[in-house]
């Protein structure tokens, strides 16, 4: 009876050294900022797309899936390399799909995308905005300055600064998301996955016993 026990105990603990870190995806800086596009997302539909636009849902399922699977890919690591890069890759395209819905929004109403040279996406980027505070700030010292530019009155014209806005928050977003897939890549070749990792730990049993 004390040889099965010692015996589950043993696997068990073999399992749970084969195991990867995984979890803490509240500390990492593109899930903080993927909750923070979240968030602004939400309350734009509410204010300045139509309630029965299916844009509006879209907008919202693309946020929070571009959320939802990083936190869902983070908890994956534990047992799934495989799985968790391919949760974060789907949390990018689903950025992707949502900065294409607010540059359509622009676009279709005549209104300026801004590039990268331009002087307030490089003061946007210059800021490190990455937390509600700063971005309100950011949108509000915005509107203010631009109050009598005649290129912006095709649409409300903090709709108009809360969308450049979170596109480039996307794109910080989406530089992140990129960069952590490259180094779970790099784990993953020079580690292995789960499978590889329980082999070696059965293997080394099998030598010692």
């Amino acid at each position: 009876m004390n040889n099965f026990k010692n015996g589950n105990q043993r696997q068990q603990m073999a399992t749970e050294n084969s195991l990867r870190p995984a979890g803490g995806y509240e500390n990492l800086k593109v899930y903080k900022l993927t909750t923070l596009i979240y968030d602004i997302t939400v309350r734009f539909v509410e204010l300045y797309i139509p309630a029965n636009s299916r844009t509006c849902d879209q907008m919202v399922q693309a946020a929070r899936s571009g959320r939802q699977n990083i936190a869902e890919g983070s908890v994956d690591a534990a047992t799934s390399a495989k799985l968790e890069i391919n949760l974060y890759n789907v949390a990018r395209g689903s950025l992707e799909e949502l900065k294409l819905d607010y540059q359509d929004y622009l676009r279709q109403h005549g209104a300026v995308i801004w590039k990268k040279d331009d002087p307030l996406a490089q003061k946007f980027i210059s800021l490190q905005i990455a937390s509600p505070k700063q971005f309100r700030e950011f949108v509000a010292s915005t509107e203010q300055s631009l109050q009598n530019t005649v290129c912006y009155r095709s649409l409300p014209l903090k709709s108009v600064i809360v969308a450049n806005s979170t596109i480039l928050l996307i794109n910080v977003a989406s530089f992140w998301l990129k960069k952590l897939i490259r180094q779970k890549m790099d784990k993953f070749i020079e580690e292995g996955g789960f499978s590889e990792r329980l082999y070696r730990i059965r293997s080394q049993k099998r030598k010692s016993d």
